[in-house]
């Protein structure tokens, strides 16, 4: 009998996969739950198929914590060829504009700081946003003309690795939101020329970065069973970013029920927008403190 037909485990943890190129989140997502035989798996934060890197995979209890890790920083590695705009603003489309401008590093220099901050940007047409129930990326593949509408991004810095005639290679730490292919595109424009992305890399996601990565031969030449589930991450590794409540074993016991619990202590926290309870090192729950509270959003069962 086949792995695919065998018993799915109950298993969570973190698989934080260096996604290899032309492969879909979709399609990693779906690789990582049949190695580990997982009842339940999900992504925090879709990659280009022609993107690389950081895509962190959650199973089990992991995918409650989704929503945390997906709304971190991230930092991705892209290379922009200059002369030519595609369809996609990346190698994937067709060539719609073509330019014999080449900038040089200084007037790249002097363009980034516009780039920096809190700033609109418009989503690439070949996108996910969704127009009228439908994604973006479909209407746009079947002819129809998609103009999305410009969004608030936060992009904290851009640095430049290196700068050549065909191509140069950026480095962005952003928000939640940012399309590296449409920031390309107009860094582009701002240089009186066209471009598009020819390489991207993301080299972090909120907490995990390349250094916690794993590849996929590397899960699959673990044998299964424990080699193997040592390389899942814990639960609690996606919440190295946010504080961390102990509680004792009175308290943990009225979270696991969902119930607010008062924090004892000299050192207790007041007010805290959002953090993470733990007994003994287990995960208990997210949520907030307030007025000496902590208040559990998202219980968990580990």
């Amino acid at each position: 009998m086949s792995q695919a037909k065998s018993k799915k485990r109950a298993i969570s943890g973190w698989v934080v996969l260096n996604k290899p190129y032309d492969m879909t989140s979709t399609q990693a997502v779906g690789k990582v739950r049949w190695l580990f035989s997982a009842a339940k798996a999900g992504h925090a934060g879709t990659l280009d198929p022609l993107a690389t890197g950081i895509l962190p995979i959650a199973l089990g209890e992991a995918t409650k914590a989704v929503p945390q890790v997906q709304d971190g920083t991230k930092v991705y590695r892209f290379t922009i060829g200059w002369g030519k705009a595609t369809t996609t603003d990346d190698t994937e489309g067709k060539v719609i504009a073509t330019s014999d401008v080449r900038a040089d590093q200084a007037a790249l220099e002097a363009v980034l700081p516009r780039f920096t901050g809190v700033i609109m940007q418009r989503p690439p047409a070949f996108s996910a946003i969704k127009v009228d129930g439908e994604r973006a990326y479909d209407l746009a593949r079947a002819g129809e003309t998609v103009e999305l509408a410009e969004r608030e991004i936060e992009i904290d810095a851009i640095e430049l690795v290196s700068h050549g005639t065909d191509e140069t290679v950026l480095e962005v730490t952003c928000g939640k939101g940012t399309y590296v292919r449409a920031l390309a595109r107009d860094i582009a424009e701002a240089l009186g020329t066209v471009g598009h992305v020819t390489k991207l890399h993301r080299a972090a996601v909120g907490p995990f970065t390349d250094e916690d990565a794993v590849t996929i031969e590397e899960l699959e030449a673990a044998e299964m069973g424990e080699a193997r589930d040592a390389l899942l991450a814990g639960v609690e590794a996606g919440f190295e970013d946010l504080p961390e409540i102990r509680l004792d074993a009175m308290q943990a016991k009225a979270v696991s029920h969902g119930n607010n619990v008062l924090l004892t202590g000299a050192g207790a926290p007041v007010t805290v927008d959002e953090c993470w309870a733990s007994f003994k090192g287990k995960v208990l729950a997210t949520g907030s403190v307030e007025f000496g509270q902590f208040q559990p959003r998202r219980v968990f069962n580990l």
